[in-house]
């Protein structure tokens, strides 16, 4: 069965050219799919009846409903939603005041291997189509009351990049979703070949997880540093306007002795002088048998205020739904694959 969600208006259109159909048609199934949020294709009122038969047995939506959900104290909820491959991911809702935020996987698993990170101990299943990707949002009992997507959930997004402009570009078309690219951020480890292609084609704001601003030291905890340095990554960006609308962040991970001393702050300013950004620093969330620890409050608020004080707009994220495992860092369905810690 072929899979309607996901398709751009070029599939579309070759789709409608093969059942007969007008080119035009392709938009008015793109509207029901995408504006209208309809799953059968008889509700399609505005096709021949016949067409739509000929669609319906050809085709299938390719959504399904989540097959879990954990609530958090705070309020966070993570849903569980099984891949058509039989893999599992996990998405997490994060409702803030008149703000709300889904966190959606790209790949079932993450072969990127940071060593603070559950999903990249859990290696890669399999990467995830445009219509898997999709899939999350549509099928989020909350849909209507997202404001913002984040691609900060399961995976690399630019190890996926295929598919993740195909969903980006189904968000952000008037053909598709329509949302504005603003509301979308999109997070990467620094697969910087695919760099380019995203801002160049993409409008939406991005965030990279830097975590240490020491290439060595970087390396020992996040080994695409030794592929693609983040020395390069920053160089690129720096060919790129940020003054705009788009932002570009640099997440930050605290890590108690390992990345937090008066050297690394100095570093870092080095690196990302003179570059329009801001840092998100993150409270390391622990994972079993791991080395690291995260300072308190109050070393956090230090590090903030120093690099705030350099010029560097500083922030410090609250952790949200730490008690389900939702929190950043934690998303991992390895126990589901059959697999022990």
């Amino acid at each position: 069965m072929e899979y309607l969600y996901g398709k751009d208006m070029t599939e579309l259109r070759r789709l409608c050219e093969e059942l007969s159909l007008p080119r035009f048609a392709a938009g008015q199934i793109a509207r029901w799919l995408y504006r209208r949020h309809t799953t059968d294709a008889a509700a399609m009122t505005d096709l021949p009846a016949a067409a739509r038969v000929r669609l319906a047995e050809r085709c299938d939506t390719g959504l399904s409903a989540p097959v879990g959900v954990s609530t958090s104290s705070d309020g966070t909820k993570k849903y569980l939603f099984r891949t058509v491959q039989g893999h599992f991911i996990e998405s997490a809702y994060i409702p803030d005041g008149d703000r709300a935020t889904l966190c959606v996987s790209s790949q079932a698993g993450c072969r990127m291997g940071c060593r603070f990170c559950a999903t990249g101990r859990q290696g890669l299943q399999h990467s995830l189509t445009a219509a898997e990707i999709l899939n999350q949002i549509e099928s989020l009992p909350e849909r209507d009351r997202l404001t913002n997507i984040v691609f900060m959930g399961m995976g690399e997004p630019l190890d996926n990049p295929d598919a993740v402009l195909r969903a980006i570009e189904v968000l952000t078309a008037e053909w598709g979703f329509g949302w504005s690219p603003t509301r979308i951020t999109l997070s990467t480890a620094g697969v910087t070949p695919q760099l380019r292609r995203l801002l160049d084609t993409t409008r939406v704001h991005l965030a990279v997880s830097l975590h240490n601003p020491f290439a060595e030291e970087r390396a020992a905890i996040m080994p695409i540093e030794r592929a693609y340095p983040i020395r390069e990554l920053v160089d690129v960006l720096r060919d790129y306007d940020f003054t705009g609308q788009r932002r570009v962040s640099f997440e930050y991970i605290l890590m108690q002795g390992l990345n937090d001393s008066p050297r690394h702050l100095r570093e870092l300013c080095r690196l990302l002088n003179g570059l329009r950004c801001r840092i998100n620093l993150i409270r390391f969330h622990r994972i079993p048998d791991s080395p690291y620890f995260s300072p308190d409050r109050a070393a956090m608020e230090r590090f903030r205020d120093t690099l705030t004080a350099r010029g560097i707009t500083t922030t410090i994220r609250a952790s949200r739904g730490e008690d389900i495992q939702a929190a950043c860092g934690l998303l991992s369905t390895r126990g589901l694959e059959g697999e022990k810690w």
